[in-house]
């Protein structure tokens, strides 16, 4: 017996000593809602649109790919909020005007998206009120977290959890339970913070909050009043996050990226957080001591954020905002938009280019064609049903690697356009020569400055899409099938790119790279901007994320790079 015991013993000796030595490894958690028709993903007041996706064409005689169009407002699912929700313009000269009237959704610095997750316990606060009324979070919620933790500062997320969203976001009609009851008074409100509150926090100089209710405001008369004392010192927020409760007190890091839209008083978003390991510790540093990098150009129907394809009506969706309800006191309107999937910053799912199983494809005769010349040349292709809200975000998220491959541009003869010069298995492994092999489920990034040469407002917006589809330019250098086969083997999951997208302006070399990264399970995203300006010796790390849409076949979202000092850089490199 005491031989057993010594055993046992000694095998959980070397269990905590390997614990120790070899720290858990980053997970990925999902705190976003859902967004599908039959959700409550939207607010349910009249004239708030109802969110809409028309699955514009599907892989098959007309087309090649799987094209979707959304309607959609930044009040859709999980959201964040920033101050111009509550804060008027300074011009405007009303008693709550201020700078931060400006602060829109596009002007918000990127390394306020994230920051250490607090989480404040209220779940004894869940349907604690009458019918029609929100139970009250109030200062002394917040001081009994820093009575068991520590004290909140600079860099914090403040999360709420009352664990309403994991209760109550359900299909309709079940589902008129997370804001419809509350509103007609026949369930009580969602638990929130009131303005003493708010005020409290922000004494502690806290920027980022977030709540796992539908809204950061007390029903039926604190809504405003919350949503003003804490947007008037510049702070932002998650409203309908979930699953709160699977992440700690303190020490993960949470972020919320969303859709960069011109002047957005709020925007649709997806939050997530990461624990585990070094890595929060490493994010939480670089936010809070503002070290980011934004990658997205902002959403604009000035500007070319969508392919306007080269026969007529062969575009997709063109980007619109939609005005629908006029705030007089603000002088701005609630609005919302209707456009592609894969407008501006985008996520490229396996299914954009797959069909759902492998039964035979009625693809035009041309397109019969391409398919034989892939097989003959890279093997069968696959099929996939992975659309964008069944990517894990971890495929979206890793150590940036910038490739510069604007040493093509020029290389192709103008007797040859449309082209689009050639990113190539020998390129690659070149780069990799001079800069150190690729590592599995690092995110190489191409860096072909063609958005950042011409990404214009009209009508001087014909250099980025157009004069290249139509061949008067050279097209923006595109990956071919054959090295995203090659980048699979190196464990590579995503591959993205500041061009307008990874194919190119041949549409047969196109088609072959799409099929070449959903068939090998990969994810592509494309349309950034800003690629040189990552700090590419500080250790840089690539955040994406796409709005969690059932079913879409894209994915708008928003990319951005936390990077570390040069000191803890060159001591870890």
């Amino acid at each position: 017996m005491n031989y057993f015991r010594s055993v046992v013993f000694g095998l959980l000796l070397v269990l905590a000593f390997n614990a120790t030595a070899f720290p858990a490894e980053s997970r990925f958690i999902d705190h976003s809602l859902l967004v599908a028709p039959e959700y409550p993903c939207t607010w349910p007041s009249y004239p708030f649109p109802k969110f809409q996706i028309m699955h514009q064409d599907k892989v098959g005689p007309s087309s090649p790919y799987n094209v979707d169009t959304l309607l959609i407002d930044g009040n859709t699912g999980t959201q964040l909020d920033v101050p111009p929700h509550s804060v008027a313009r300074p011009e405007l000269n009303r008693e709550k005007s201020g700078p931060l009237g400006l602060a829109y959704t596009d002007r918000i610095e990127p390394w306020q998206f994230g920051g250490e997750a607090c989480v404040i316990d209220v779940r004894d606060l869940l349907d604690q009120a009458p019918n029609g009324v929100s139970p009250l979070v109030k200062r002394e919620h917040v001081q009994r977290f820093e009575d068991r933790h520590r004290q909140l500062r600079f860099g914090d997320v403040v999360l709420f959890r009352s664990d309403y969203s994991d209760r109550y976001y359900r299909p309709l009609p079940a589902g008129n339970r997370y804001i419809v009851d509350i509103l007609d008074r026949k369930a009580p409100g969602y638990p929130n913070p009131d303005p003493d509150c708010m005020e409290f926090i922000a004494t502690r100089k806290v920027m980022t909050l977030g709540t796992d209710s539908a809204s950061m405001g007390p029903l039926p008369t604190l809504a405003e009043p919350t949503h003003y004392a804490g947007l008037k010192h510049g702070m932002i927020w998650t409203e309908s996050a979930t699953n709160l409760g699977d992440i700690p007190s303190t020490g993960a890091f949470y972020c919320l990226l969303g859709p960069k839209h011109k002047d957005g008083p709020y925007g649709e978003g997806r939050a997530f957080s990461i624990t585990g390991g070094s890595l929060p510790e490493r994010l939480i540093d670089a936010c809070r001591n503002k070290r980011a990098v934004d990658l997205s150009p902002t959403l604009s129907a000035d500007y070319p954020l969508t392919d306007p394809g080269v026969q007529t009506g062969s575009h997709r969706q063109a980007y619109l905002k939609i005005d629908f309800l006029y705030a007089e006191y603000l002088d701005l309107w609630h609005h919302g938009h209707l456009m592609d999937s894969m407008a501006g910053t985008h996520l490229v799912p396996p299914s954009y280019s797959l069909p759902p199983d492998d039964k035979p494809v009625q693809y035009s005769p041309e397109i019969r064609g391409w398919l034989e010349q892939y097989e003959t040349q890279y093997g069968k292709r696959g099929s996939s049903t992975m659309t964008t809200e069944q990517v894990p975000l971890s495929w979206t998220c890793g150590e940036a690697r910038v490739f510069d491959v604007r040493f093509l541009v020029g290389s192709t003869p103008a007797r040859q356009w449309p082209a689009s010069p050639e990113i190539t298995v020998e390129h690659i492994q070149e780069f990799e020569a001079k800069h150190g092999e690729l590592a599995a489920d690092e995110i190489l990034i191409l860096q072909t400055g063609h958005i950042d040469r011409h990404f214009r407002s009209r009508p001087n917006d014909t250099a980025l899409w157009q004069d290249p589809l139509y061949g008067k330019s050279e097209g923006w250098p595109a990956l071919r099938a054959d090295a995203v086969i090659y980048l699979k083997s190196k464990g590579i999951r995503c591959v993205a790119t500041d061009a307008p997208n990874l194919g190119g302006v041949d549409p047969r070399k196109a088609l072959h790279t799409y099929w070449a990264l959903g068939s090998n399970n990969m994810v592509g995203v494309e349309y950034l901007y800003n690629v040189g300006n990552i700090p590419t010796n500080q250790r840089p790390y690539f955040l994406f994320a796409a709005v969690k849409i059932r079913d879409c076949h894209g994915g708008p979202g928003r990319a951005i790079v936390l990077y570390g000092n040069r000191e803890s850089s060159s001591k870890t490199d």
